[in-house]
């Protein structure tokens, strides 16, 4: 299940930012006491007590205005709204009710949405307290009063949000394999989808940025369904033109988030490029399957190196996951996308598999007797043992007598080592380091 998302809105100037940097635990939106300075929506993921969810902050609603940047920005949280599961209405308990909370509170209520109306700049609980009861008036909910500089009532905020997340639905309910389709605009995304369904479903345009939204799309190959996630491409943040395409990031973060396996397309014309790179790393950070495919093959001149040669500038760009499948295509005409279905199956059993602990020791054993571990001070670095405590992607726990002494050189030496051992191609892994002290 992908995160729940949580979009913070309200008129300029009454907080947003600084409450979204306060709960991303780090300085992300710029804030400025300047009505429109955050123009872009930022997101970042959160986490309080149990939950983990992501927060998008927006610019300033401006319910009626003819400048253009402030509609734009209006338009942007319009979008947010419209696919948050929680929205956080942010007010100015120093300014009051004004006229412009009315009209989007209005705007919350058209939209039907979870709303948590948040008064801020509540310094003083004690003294400031009749005038957060003003805020009743805007009929959208209990206000909860809050300091996102003085960090006052934001935990009695953040159990009202989580309160309202939706409820998980059944893990069993689908088991079918999801694959998110991601990369930069007009690099084929579409055109792959539409080759493997046989039929024009998906919008194909030269225009970069057709396809809006996410779009999930069924397809059946040798009897098992596949469920493709086919996304709006992110572009690099200067050839931003429309509001419409910062919309389209999240969208990639948010299925990358429901994905088993993320298929990142790269325009084998162009080369890859630092975008790439951050669109791969949205799916290395979250541990998902990849395979990268290179679309457009049978435009490039090639000749017996090619292959070989273009691999190695992938590596070396995406050098962060040289665990990723590699597939070369072309969806005009169909070379070699079948092989994307091999890939595909490949990719699916190792990231969900799972090694016997008495296995995953035995290499242990072995590694430990041809590397010695690292040591320091004359205190050498004991592993008593390794067990696999998650999948999807595999992840481990290294037993040791002090976490000071493992090197994350040695890590990966081990991770090397289980490699051999398992292939585990296609996924990353995981490994946490937990102490044991010595009886």
């Amino acid at each position: 299940m992908s995160k729940p998302i949580v979009a913070i809105v309200g008129r300029p100037n009454v907080g947003k930012s600084t409450l979204f940097n306060m709960m991303a635990g780090e300085r992300i939106a710029i804030v400025k006491d300047t009505p429109g300075v955050t123009r872009d929506r930022i997101y970042a993921d959160v986490s309080w007590l149990k939950y983990n969810f992501t927060i998008m902050d927006t610019g300033g609603i401006e319910p009626e205005t003819k400048n253009q940047m402030l509609r734009n920005m209006r338009e942007q949280a319009e979008m947010a709204i419209e696919m948050a599961d929680v929205v956080m209405f942010v007010v100015d308990v120093k300014q009051g009710v004004v006229d412009a909370d009315y009209k989007v509170a209005d705007m919350l209520r058209k939209a039907d949405k979870k709303v948590v109306l948040v008064v801020n700049k509540v310094d003083s609980f004690e003294k400031m307290m009749p005038d957060v009861y003003e805020f009743y008036n805007l009929g959208i909910g209990d206000p909860h009063p809050v300091s996102s500089i003085g960090k006052l009532g934001i935990g009695d905020m953040l159990d009202e949000v989580t309160a309202l997340f939706p409820e998980e639905p059944d893990e069993e309910e689908d088991e079918r394999p999801r694959v998110a389709i991601v990369g930069k605009p007009n690099v084929g995304k579409s055109s792959i989808i539409n080759k493997l369904l046989g039929e024009n479903r998906v919008i194909v345009s030269d225009i970069a940025g057709t396809t809006r939204d996410a779009i999930d799309t069924t397809i059946t190959w040798e009897d098992k369904e596949y469920v493709f996630i086919d996304t709006a491409g992110l572009r690099r943040k200067n050839k931003i033109k429309e509001e419409i395409e910062r919309y389209s990031i999240l969208r990639t973060v948010s299925a990358v988030e429901r994905a088993d396996v993320v298929v990142l397309v790269i325009d084998a014309t162009e080369g890859v490029t630092e975008q790439d790179a951050k669109i791969a790393g949205i799916a290395h950070d979250r541990g998902r399957g990849m395979i990268i495919v290179v679309n457009k093959w049978d435009a490039v001149e090639k000749d017996n190196h090619s292959v070989k040669e273009y691999t190695n500038r992938i590596r070396n760009v995406l050098s962060f996951m040289p665990y990723a499948e590699i597939l070369f295509i072309s969806a005009k005409t169909g070379q070699r996308l079948p092989k994307l279905f091999d890939v595909l199956e490949v990719v699916i059993q190792n990231h969900q598999l799972r090694i016997a602990t008495g296995v995953l020791n035995d290499i242990l054993t072995e590694a430990v007797a041809m590397q010695q571990p690292p040591s320091d001070k004359g205190r050498r670095l004991k592993i008593y043992y390794m067990t696999q405590v998650s999948v999807k992607p595999p992840a481990f726990v290294l037993f040791v007598n002090d976490k000071k002494l493992m090197h994350f050189s040695y890590t990966r030496y081990l991770e090397n080592k289980l490699r051999e051992a398992f292939g585990f191609s296609g996924t990353s892994l995981k490994f946490y380091i937990r102490e044991r002290k010595e009886k």
